[in-house]
């Protein structure tokens, strides 16, 4: 698997999703583009296919937006950081941070296993 397919899956999706958002109006086209920079360098999803889903359904969110003549701020809101992270979260399955939070749970607990096994000693 190339490094494309691990951030953004399947080429052709990834395609898709760009010419849709190349064919947006000029503000939602920067505010679509704005908002996955942003996924992609903080998002945190470690999953490509899960990725290409999330970005085919800002692509979603955005023509429909615009054909039913919605203003980008009405779309993000005041805080677009804040929706971001809130459109992120519907994606939390595929999060990075959601694996490596289990992974320190997983450690911390084999960890206290081990210290009990030798008595809690140091």
């Amino acid at each position: 698997m190339g490094i494309v397919e691990k951030v953004v899956g399947d080429k052709r999706r990834w395609r898709a999703y760009k010419a849709r958002v190349a064919a947006l109006p000029p503000g939602h086209r920067q505010a679509a583009e704005a908002v996955e920079r942003y996924l992609m360098h903080a998002g945190g999803v470690a999953d490509g296919s899960i990725a290409a889903t999330m970005l085919e359904d800002l692509a979603d969110l955005f023509e429909q937006s615009v054909a039913g003549g919605t203003s980008v701020r009405s779309v993000v809101g005041d805080d677009p950081v804040a929706f971001v992270e809130d459109f992120v979260r519907s994606y939390d399955e595929g999060s990075w941070l959601r694996k490596e939070r289990a992974r320190l749970v997983a450690g911390v607990e084999a960890a206290e296993a081990a210290s009990d096994e030798g008595g809690g000693r140091p």
